[in-house]
């Protein structure tokens, strides 16, 4: 948040004062919310349907459609080869934390509060609340260094503290049912009040000139590759070296807009 006031003041302020800590950051968020960036899953699942989204509504679906039921049958088959309690990214996270708890003072404080002394930062641990006043533990609903040196201290299975959502058997439930294809549309099911039932095109609008833009306007911040430029005919996506061109050199007169 320093450096947020320190470049921009103005969004510091707003971000502060107007919205709220605990609309756009995990941190003060009163409720559970998973470490995942919403907009970057659309940004892929656009880039997947990048060619198809130019199809009519029908085969637009039925590329959807195809392409969950591939995506569903390929995580079932990982989730079952999975050997370990947890799932293959939780899993690599939660191992180096045992060899990080290891030699940690940990006092009891009653039958479910241990007081766990770090160098760094120390934390009080409540084992059947799965707390600990470091909010790690609280946020991640994954054990942290004081939380699994509580749990050896008790003699308790560190995975039963772990949130169920990270474990084997919740990956694969989540994937455990098939996702079958519509098939042809003369052997679709069609209910009579769906069939009888008048649906006019909607409304359009005049377009604008020119060609549909089809890539989106980059955000404020972010940066697209710049394409390469040839110093021989001034053509981007290839070097001098590679110039198939027959024509002179241009070299000093090089555009200086380069498309992204």
């Amino acid at each position: 948040m320093t450096e947020i006031s320190h470049r921009y003041p103005r969004v510091a302020e707003y971000l502060e004062n107007e919205v709220g800590f605990e609309k756009w950051s995990r941190c003060h968020y009163p409720g559970l919310r998973y470490n995942i960036t919403t907009t970057n899953m659309v940004e892929s699942l656009n880039s997947m349907l990048v060619n198809a989204r130019d199809f009519p509504y029908v085969a637009l679906l039925d590329v959807i459609q195809e392409k969950m039921s591939k995506w569903w049958n390929d995580r079932r088959i990982v989730a079952m080869a999975i050997t370990a309690p947890l799932t293959p990214s939780r899993e690599s996270e939660f191992r180096p934390r045992f060899a990080q708890s290891n030699g940690r003072h940990t006092l009891q404080l009653n039958p479910v509060t241990y007081h766990v002394k770090d160098g760094e930062l120390e934390g009080v641990v409540d084992i059947f609340n799965k707390t600990c006043t470091c909010k790690e533990f609280d946020i991640d609903k994954l054990p942290c260094v004081h939380a699994i040196a509580a749990a050896h201290h008790a003699q308790v299975s560190v995975y039963s503290l772990v949130s169920p959502y990270y474990t084997k058997e919740y990956y694969m439930l989540a994937y455990s049912e098939t996702i079958y294809l519509v098939g042809l549309q003369s052997q679709w099911d069609v209910p009579n009040e769906v069939a009888t039932r008048v649906v006019l095109p909607r409304e359009v609008k005049e377009r604008k000139r020119g060609r549909p833009k089809t890539s989106r306007f980059p955000s404020v911040g972010e940066f697209r590759k710049r394409k390469n430029c040839c110093g021989k005919c001034g053509a981007y996506g290839h070097y001098k070296k590679k110039c198939n061109s027959q024509t002179g050199s241009t070299e000093g007169n090089q555009p200086t807009d380069v498309p992204v």
